[in-house]
């Protein structure tokens, strides 16, 4: 089967709706990550919004990793039918290489400059908890553990330690996702026995975070926590290839998903540990069902396009826009923020750490993932018949 070239972040083989929400999941998680630095609630802000309600659109980002995980659970599942043909024809050797190719430059990039800053003496990139100071000898020790798919582990064990490497969690728990996925699917070959333990999934993931609802290293970072949000995306991946809906019910039923959404994430995290993630899960597995084979008009394509770009470049924005925020913060402490400078400094962190993101995807991740996938990763069956070299199709950014 020859195989297309390679897609450009905007053309006809991605979709945007699917951007667009990803792109709000990102700007929800900076957000968080911002105002858990400078309170951008006691910002000008209150003065047309209510403190309450700024709480609580910017202290529960942590909804929009879990919308990432049905995502991503979601776009893998697609494009691993794409690639092999169904699901039980996954060559795993081959989707372990894409998946490598495809995340670990970025994150190494990401891991050195934690490291040399934390190694310069940046309070944000030094490794201490409240009780102890691990010194820079813990940086082995931490960067195996993103490199090896057991940080989230790492922080159920020590805590909070490292600033800038705390939200890399999210990279373990996906890890292991993709470690374990392709396994079960060459393994349990029957629809039954995937059915089987999507439903052993669904109930394991908020059963978990209510028996750890006290502690959110544990509810929100654990695999188990996290397990249920990517089986909703990969069971939403197989329903959209079965039903066939007119336009108009998949609009409706995509804004009916998406207010969901948003009535779910204004409900907090506080008090709702257990299943708040789980009808997050729900609503966004019926988003992306209903916009999978939908086509927005020039005017709506025209109105996401921005929120898509952020989306289709979420990988490296939340990678990178911790290290911008880390130094902002070491450079202009919390306490030398004054509230009017907050919301100008917001938009400083975003346009900073949107360039950031941009440059490494253009220059640095996707060149190598590229260049490794032409020299590794092409499959025999993806060569054209007629003997030139097989350019690459990639998949939807995940």
């Amino acid at each position: 089967m020859r195989s297309a070239p390679p897609s450009s972040r905007f053309d006809d083989d991605r979709n945007l709706y699917i951007d667009m929400l990803r792109g709000i999941a990102i700007v929800m998680v900076m957000l968080l990550h911002y105002s858990l630095a400078y309170r951008l609630h006691a910002s000008p802000l209150n003065e047309w919004i209510s403190v309450p309600t700024l709480r609580t659109i910017f202290f529960n980002g942590n909804y929009g990793v879990s919308a990432f995980f049905v995502v991503s659970g979601f776009l893998i599942t697609r494009n691993i039918v794409r690639r092999y043909g169904s699901l039980a024809g996954t060559d795993v050797m081959h989707f372990y290489k894409l998946r490598l190719f495809r995340l670990y430059p970025s994150v190494v990039l990401a891991l050195a400059i934690i490291t040399v800053l934390g190694l310069a003496g940046l309070s944000n990139f030094v490794n201490a908890n409240k009780q102890e100071d691990f010194g820079n000898g813990f940086f082995v020790i931490g960067n195996l553990s993103v490199l090896t798919f057991w940080h989230n582990i790492l922080m159920e064990r020590v805590g909070y330690f490292n600033y800038a490497m705390n939200i890399y969690w999210s990279l373990s728990v996906e890890e292991v996702f993709y470690l374990l996925y392709p396994l079960v699917l060459v393994v349990a070959r029957r629809r039954w026995q995937l059915a089987l333990l999507a439903c052993v999934a669904v109930v394991v993931g908020p059963a978990y975070r209510w028996i750890h609802s006290d502690d959110e290293l544990f509810f929100m970072y654990g695999n188990l926590a996290c397990v249920d949000m990517l089986v909703f995306g990969c069971v939403a991946a197989v329903v959209a290839d079965l039903v066939s809906w007119t336009p108009l019910s998949r609009r409706v039923l995509a804004v009916v998903a998406f207010a969901a959404m948003v009535g779910v994430y204004m409900q907090g995290i506080d008090g709702n540990e257990a299943f708040g993630a789980t009808l997050l899960g729900v609503a966004t597995a019926i988003f992306l069902v209903a916009v999978s084979r939908l086509s927005p008009g020039s005017f709506a394509g025209l109105a996401v396009r921005p929120l898509a770009w952020f989306g289709s470049h979420s990988y490296e924005l939340y990678l990178f826009h911790i290290v911008v925020l880390g130094v902002m913060v070491d450079r202009v402490p919390r306490a030398a923020m004054a509230p009017a400078r907050k919301l100008p400094m917001l938009a400083v962190f975003f346009v900073l750490s949107a360039l950031f993101a941009w440059a490494v995807a253009r220059y640095f991740g996707d060149p190598i993932n590229r260049r490794l996938r032409t020299r590794f990763a092409v499959r025999r069956m993806d060569a054209p018949s007629f003997g030139e070299p097989s350019p690459l199709r990639f998949e939807e950014r995940g």
